[in-house]
């Protein structure tokens, strides 16, 4: 290690990112009375976990046992593969089992510090019902972690952006980190736990996984940098799946305004009667309140595209097959954005069942009307084409001759034939999270190019997912707050180590 020039301050334990599991980390650590400094980027904590829709799957919890289902680690591991399909063989076995065999404990670790949750829902092809969704917003993790962690008096500093790690030989001691356009040098005694989410927002980490085209397209977490994963590599780890990601993928441009459910507190009193409503509520009564939040930026059915509606860009151009990489085609088109057309027909057989416009799992389905009445910022209707078209500031009659001239693959599928018309968008191309973490054991430790442990240096959450495959709601955050909890322990433990060594 060479002399640094910076101010140093030094730690047992050193966490990288303020989201899920940099939270789980730090409270981890902490508790086990090592010192803790957490170091976030942002102004303000939360990561990818304050963009979640709010799901944790689990087995055996409380809320299982309550509705007497039975269910248990083993089944949820036997479970999990029949999200991945032709995937499976690039699964990580091991951490599949370290996450089904931790979530329960975990679960409870969660309800003992505030967190509420309703259900469970049933996802098939899970085989019980253990999708839990936390309530009010998944605002409350961070609020409730947060509380935790600064109980427990972890230091928390904010816009303090990670740049390198520092080693001495091979060890990892500590972290260089920028803060208001100064270095700093965070030195920790034991261990460093990388939990800076994944690399959707990073245009040269996508290009190197994923591809060129993928490069183009934006994130919906846009801090979600790679930094760990950049870090990590620079010092001889590697990246696992790095090109698999969900996404990309259309999403409705988000509303300018937080919808009413996210503002609401994360109380558990207020958690516990929305759970209690849930229940026992009519749907008449509960519709207009889960509404405000399944029409926010969620993605369109693709059914909307099997059935005729067309995908056109900002100047009305239909520019793709929207059944074929549509998502990726609109990141090349002018400003990224574009627009899905419906006609009378589409109109009238996405107003009810079983076609609706988008959902959020285990919550409800959104209809055309829902959309209009709470976003009306991203619909827009009107008798013909050229009129719809002026509204949106569109060329003259480009709408009309992008529907009279079809592609010539719209044999397949419905044309679309009389209006009124209904434009839904601004949609977006979106990548929500990507599945490259970096190689980890099942201690979490960070393995090099030999996958041999680089000493020093934890990973989790997406940051450290090490080639685990999380399809199906709920496995993210799960493996956030597992392997944030591991990653904070076995670092404590090295500096325990060092300590005795010392």
């Amino acid at each position: 290690m060479t002399p640094s020039p910076h101010p140093i301050e030094t730690f047992d334990v050193v966490v990288i990112g303020g989201g899920g599991a940099g939270l789980a980390a730090a409270i981890e650590a902490r508790a086990a009375g090592r010192s803790v400094v957490l170091l976030e980027k942002n102004k303000a904590l939360g990561g990818s976990t304050a963009w979640a829709v709010g799901s944790v799957t689990a087995s055996a919890t409380p809320h299982q046992i309550r509705k007497g289902i039975k269910d248990r680690p083993a089944d949820h591991f036997a479970d999990i593969p029949g999200f991945a399909g032709a995937l499976q063989p690039r699964d990580n076995d091991a951490l599949r089992r370290v996450l089904c065999d931790e979530m329960p404990a975990t679960f409870r670790w969660l309800l003992d510090m505030g967190l509420r949750f309703y259900g469970p829902m049933p996802e098939p092809p899970h085989g019980r019902p253990r999708m839990h969704n936390v309530l009010p917003n998944a605002r409350s993790f961070v609020h409730h972690l947060a509380r935790r962690a600064r109980s427990l008096a972890v230091d928390i500093r904010l816009e303090s952006r990670a740049i390198e790690l520092v080693r001495v030989e091979k060890p990892i001691v500590g972290v260089e980190v920028e803060v208001a356009g100064h270095r700093r040098r965070y030195l920790a005694s034991g261990g460093v736990v990388l939990a800076a989410g994944d690399f959707t927002a990073s245009a040269e980490l996508k290009s190197r996984y994923m591809g060129s085209r993928e490069a183009l397209v934006e994130a919906v977490n846009e801090t979600a940098t790679g930094d760990g994963q950049r870090m990590a590599l620079a010092i001889g780890a590697r990246v696992l799946n790095g090109d698999l990601a969900l996404g990309p993928e259309l999403r409705f441009v988000p509303p300018c305004r937080t919808p009413f459910v996210g503002k609401l507190p994360p109380w558990p009193l207020l958690a516990s009667f929305m759970a209690w409503s849930l229940d026992h509520l009519p749907d008449r009564f509960l519709r207009p309140f889960v509404m405000s939040f399944v029409t926010t930026a969620l993605a369109p059915s693709p059914d909307l595209f099997r059935h005729g509606a067309i995908l056109v860009n900002r100047r009305g151009e239909r520019f793709v097959d929207e059944l074929h990489e549509a998502a990726l085609a609109l990141a090349e088109q002018p400003e990224k954005r574009g627009y899905i057309l419906l006609d009378r027909r589409l109109a009238e057989q996405f107003s009810k069942w079983p076609h609706f416009i988008s959902t959020a799992p285990g919550v409800a389905y959104a209809y055309l009307a829902d959309y209009r009445r709470n976003r009306p910022d991203v619909y827009c209707a009107s008798a013909d084409l050229d009129s719809l078209g002026a509204k949106l500031a569109m060329p003259a009659g480009a709408l009309r001759r992008s529907v009279e001239h079809g592609l010539a693959f719209d044999k397949y599928r419905p044309r679309l034939d009389s209006g009124p018309y209904v434009a839904l968008g601004p949609v977006r191309p979106v990548f929500v999270h990507a599945e490259g973490g970096l190689a980890v054991d099942t201690q979490h430790r960070v393995l090099d190019q030999q996958n041999i442990p680089i000493p020093g240096l934890y990973a989790a959450g997406a940051t450290g997912q090490g080639g685990l495959l999380l399809k199906g709601h709920g496995h993210h955050l799960a493996w956030a707050f597992v392997s944030g909890r591991r990653a904070g322990r076995f670092a404590a433990y090295e500096s325990i180590s060092a300590r005795a060594a010392a």
